[in-house]
């Protein structure tokens, strides 16, 4: 994970004085996993899912799990649920939308985390007008599979659709697109 992207999660995170249950959708057994920001020192419990694993960490665990089927966790289980850089790599990220949707508390917050894209309006000094038909995004990392790249929209109106308190921000070149909300 970029150290930028790390940053922008744990800013996010140290808001929410975060201490009960957490959930980490795509967690990695090493010190990249959100797990192990500073922001969730007083979280209750962490719990990390990944395609692979298990893993026991230090303080928390990853279990080996589809998020698009998370039915080991009851409905309105955690605090917060964090994802980075896993929707991409779903091929069905509307189940795991709604199955995040359905494992946070009301009141609990959901802070996502894509590869996005954005328009090269902004780099109008090449008077190269085909290159402002295009836009720029980030390379294709095929682990285990790469299928999407989603808009500032999509997280508005997707992925943080019937929430309250959304934030949405794009960080870096090529984008990232960070994104929170609270459920009601």
């Amino acid at each position: 994970m970029h150290r930028r992207v790390y940053q922008e999660f744990e800013s996010i995170c140290s808001k929410f004085n975060v201490n009960g249950y957490v959930l980490e959708i795509g967690a990695v057994p090493t010190e990249d996993s959100l797990l192990t920001m500073k922001a969730l020192a007083n979280a209750t419990k962490k719990i990390g899912i990944n395609l692979d694993g298990p893993y026991k960490l230090k303080d928390f665990e990853i279990l080996r799990l589809n998020a698009n089927n998370m039915n080991i966790f009851a409905d309105n289980s955690f605090d917060l649920v964090l994802s980075n850089a896993t929707l991409e790599h779903d091929k069905y990220f509307w189940k795991t939308i709604a199955e995040i949707k359905r494992v946070v508390k009301s009141g609990g917050w959901v802070i996502l985390g894509t590869p996005g894209y954005h328009s090269l309006r902004w780099f109008k000094a090449l008077k190269a007008e085909s290159i402002f038909d295009t836009t720029l995004t980030m390379r294709i990392h095929n682990y285990p599979g790469d299928y999407y790249r989603f808009s500032t929209q999509t997280f508005k109106e997707v992925f943080f659709k019937d929430m309250i308190d959304v934030e949405i921000r794009r960080i870096m070149v090529p984008p990232r697109i960070i994104g929170y909300g609270r459920k009601p």
